[in-house]
């Protein structure tokens, strides 16, 4: 049984350091005290946008899969439409807008689904997800780094490819397992 406070953190900042910023991110470099008394270093990558992930469900219980190339990884992924909203933003207009941008979808009920903490070890990136409901088709107009393919599919098949390793992504992961959760449809809201 631990006797520390869980509202007190461990370690001890002595000093940081921006050693890397774009647009998107922050790197820093922290001068610590570890939990175990021993000086050390700690890397955090600061992100600058919440992430946020839409689940678009229709009337024939069906939903969105967008695929694309993630540079990162070097591989093709499908996941749930999703992006990044500023901060200081509406993160409801953010996730609308996202799913607009990729899918061409306007949905007229947005449904906070999740919230989490995408990689907490080395990373301050939260996100959330949505189920967004009433849907209409307009135009897509996807970013002009993303070269995107759409598939429709059930929601339950979308479910059982995040609980089968065919869909990886963490955000697209916890959503649908979240939605399957609540429900398929994703009523009961």
């Amino acid at each position: 049984m631990s006797t520390h406070d869980d509202t007190r953190s461990p370690w001890q900042l002595r000093a940081s350091r921006e050693v890397y910023a774009n647009p998107w991110i922050r790197v820093e470099e922290d001068q610590v005290v570890k939990p175990n008394g021993e000086p050390g270093i700690y890397g955090r990558v600061c992100f600058r946008n919440l992430a946020v992930g839409v689940i678009p469900v229709d009337d024939d219980g069906h939903t969105w899969l967008v695929g694309q190339w993630r540079y990162p990884l070097q591989r093709y992924s499908w996941e749930i439409p999703m992006g990044g909203v500023p901060l200081a933003a509406d993160v409801e207009a953010g996730a609308l807008r996202e799913l607009a941008e990729e899918t061409g979808l306007v949905a007229k009920r947005l449904t906070r689904l999740i919230e989490v903490d995408i990689s907490n070890c080395i990373t301050d990136e939260r996100g959330v997800v949505f189920i967004a409901q009433d849907l209409t088709q307009g135009p897509a107009s996807p970013d002009d780094t993303e070269v995107l393919q759409l598939r429709r599919v059930p929601v339950t098949e979308a479910i059982a490819m995040a609980g089968d390793g065919r869909i990886t992504d963490g955000l697209s992961v916890i959503g649908l397992l979240a939605l399957a959760r609540r429900g398929a449809a994703g009523q009961g809201e």
